[in-house]
């Protein structure tokens, strides 16, 4: 085997037994990304339940609730509508922040980890569909959307925000019963898991890792949710997260000609002293 300096490329060895993923193309992995959530809003949209089965399905959860003591949704909101700029704030947690927090992680892990990346492109996808599940065959009244006499506010509506589901275009393209699994808390362990071991400084990992509990905060003291619905998002990041790591094979990015070593370093790969090397056989 001979071994020469060349500034052409860099092709890491491929291990034994470990194929290397494909070339990542940004253009190809927004369109994908585009057309699946285009594809989940419209059936998620669409499938919506009626409201007295939406309803029912709210009372056979509190009860279950009751039943284990985590009914305690009603009291928690009461403790926090005391505090106006909390609940502001968490209405834009729960409004803005969970698709800002998500793309950020996707795009950062595509960027610095991309042997790693479609093992967790997978996950999120997964955990996606897999909630879609639960929002076409359980259709689930939210708190805020529960009569008066259960004591809930539906904080988005009443505390001023950027918009509301009261709103006319939110109101019609929004399925209203898809509470079950809370897709907010799946998405935050997305978030926590793929970016809480990979950050260097110490304060990004301790946010990150801290991330899914501001999202409980913000999905339960807006009404959105009740706690269960977190355990059922928790429960479709964990499946997804599993077929995902059982199905995908992460491996080394072979960059292209003229592209920077740093793309295979964050494969874990040093460079060459002359900044890229090539081997043959």
């Amino acid at each position: 085997m001979k071994f020469h300096y060349s500034s052409v490329r860099l092709i890491p060895r491929r291990s034994a037994g470990r194929a290397p993923v494909r070339r990542l193309y940004w253009w190809r992995e927004a369109l994908t990304v585009f057309v699946l959530y285009e594809v989940y809003s419209a059936i998620r949209n669409l499938s919506e339940g009626t409201r007295a089965q939406a309803f029912q399905h709210a009372r056979q959860l509190m009860h279950w609730q009751h039943m284990i003591g985590l009914n305690q949704e009603a009291t928690l909101q009461s403790w926090a509508l005391h505090s106006k700029p909390l609940i502001v704030f968490l209405n834009y947690v729960y409004g803005s922040l969970h698709f800002i927090i998500t793309t950020g992680a996707v795009i950062w892990i595509y960027r610095r980890q991309p042997g790693d990346y479609p093992r967790w492109r997978n996950t999120l996808a997964l955990t996606t569909v897999l909630a879609l599940v639960g929002f076409v065959f359980w259709p689930l009244m939210p708190p805020r959307l529960l009569p008066a006499h259960y004591g809930f506010v539906d904080t988005l509506a009443k505390y001023p925000t950027f918009w509301s589901f009261d709103s006319g275009t939110i109101n019609k393209i929004s399925n209203q019963y898809a509470a079950m699994p809370s897709l907010h808390f799946g998405w935050s362990l997305f978030c926590a898991a793929s970016l809480a071991p990979r950050l260097r400084r110490r304060p990004a990992r301790v946010a990150a890792a801290l991330y899914p509990l501001l999202t409980l905060a913000a999905i339960v003291l807006t009404a959105n949710h009740y706690i269960l619905d977190a355990a059922g998002g928790a429960a479709v990041f964990l499946v997804g997260y599993g077929l995902s790591r059982r199905f995908t094979r992460p491996g080394p990015v072979i960059t292209d000609p003229g592209e920077p070593a740093s793309a295979a370093e964050g494969e874990g790969l040093a460079p060459s002293p002359s900044g890229s090397a090539r081997f043959t056989t």
